[in-house]
């Protein structure tokens, strides 16, 4: 096995941006460090492919056997298996130093490669709750990274090496870290961000532009939103607000968010591990409504972070309604004070080293560990 010098970092990551982002960050901390890295995802997460610094991109084949009847979880379960004897073939090539995975099934025959090839082996859990796919392989992991101090599901296991290093944010979010919180003004327009995820989120398109015209007509002239929708949500949502009045921009994407977020009064979010990292190292006020649906509730524990130190205010999405919005909204925009304590308090749980300390873990990892077992 090459010398860690020399050797590349091999990261897993795919499917959604609340697993490639942290990579992301990971992979630019090591190239900063002089380390070659090497990405392996899927289809999905080769879209993110051009935001790594990484040497090189590799595609695997990769499924979630969550797929509906009993037809769809064979196909799945074989085309994981496909892929990890597809991984298992890359390992032995690039040589590895460590491999890191992030969750998600995109990563998942890469890291039983790795067990099974005995390299030495990483995950990084993002949310609050281990994610079914590093459960699936936290016992066989030489170390675990947390992003929170109190994540449910962790192995019982003292000889295993577990830090609380932080979910790691992307460098363009990490560069608006010291950008101070603007108190809004009542003659200023009041800037409102939206988002609900990768695509945005139906049932925010449905409530929100309703509960915006819901407000008084002083509060509505002051906004300036900011909303990204599903596309088939947008004509519609584009309308309301339209004959609102409201000043408003959507879109089903938007590439410099991390500018949007720094620019925002108030940001209306899910309550993915990354938005609350995010939120956090910009320190901006936010309200919360977690993915009803997400599983083990683990959104709603990502809230708790923010919300508990009073960063932001929790709405559960079967709360989440007109009339309830509506009158949040415009205690909020009336009372600016807790606003800017909410971006305070948001800041005090930055974690700016975290892409830092990861690596550090990561090259502690392949330089402790005898690396000439990835030869096998």
């Amino acid at each position: 096995m090459t010398h860690i010098a020399h050797a590349p970092i091999m990261l897993a990551a795919g499917g959604t941006g609340g697993h490639v982002f942290p990579a992301q960050a990971l992979a630019a901390e090591l190239d900063r460090r002089g380390h070659a890295v090497d990405i392996v995802t899927d289809r999905r997460g080769d879209d993110y492919s051009g935001q790594f610094p990484g040497r090189t991109i590799h595609q695997i084949t990769s499924a979630t056997p969550s797929g509906r009847g009993l037809l769809g979880k064979i196909a799945a379960v074989i085309n994981i298996a496909l892929g990890t004897m597809q991984a298992r073939r890359l390992i032995r090539q690039v040589a590895p130093a460590a491999v890191v995975g992030f969750g998600g099934y995109p990563s998942l025959p890469t890291m039983l490669a790795a067990i099974t090839l005995s390299v030495p082996r990483a995950i990084h859990e993002q949310n609050a709750v281990l994610g079914r796919v590093n459960r699936l392989v936290a016992s066989r992991m030489d170390a675990i990274a947390t992003s929170f101090p109190i994540t449910k599901g962790l192995p019982d296991n003292d000889a295993q090496p577990q830090l609380v290093t932080g979910n790691p944010v992307r460098d363009d979010i990490q560069a608006l870290a010291d950008q101070l919180y603007e108190i809004p003004g009542n003659d200023s327009p009041f800037q409102l961000l939206i988002f609900g995820g990768s695509q945005g989120a139906r049932k925010f398109s449905q409530v929100i532009p309703a509960a915006l015209l819901a407000l008084p007509a002083d509060l509505r002239q002051r906004l300036a939103v900011v909303q990204q929708c599903r596309p088939e949500d947008l004509d519609t949502v584009r309308d309301v607000y339209a004959k609102a009045g409201i000043d408003a921009e959507t879109a089903s994407f938007f590439d410099d968010m991390p500018t949007r977020l720094a620019a925002a009064h108030l940001v209306i979010a899910r309550s993915g591990a990354g938005t609350i990292s995010e939120l956090a190292m910009v320190g901006r006020p936010s309200v919360l409504v977690p993915y009803a649906h997400a599983m083990d509730d683990h959104q709603s524990r990502n809230a708790e972070v923010l919300s508990s130190v009073g960063g932001a205010w929790v709405l559960p999405e079967a709360d989440l309604d007109v009339p309830v919005l509506s009158e949040h909204l415009a205690k909020l925009m009336n009372e600016p004070a807790l606003l800017v304590d909410a971006a305070k308090a948001a800041r005090g749980r930055a974690q700016p080293n975290a892409a830092a300390q990861l690596a550090e873990l990561v090259l502690a990892l392949a330089e402790n560990t005898d690396n000439g077992r990835a030869a096998a």
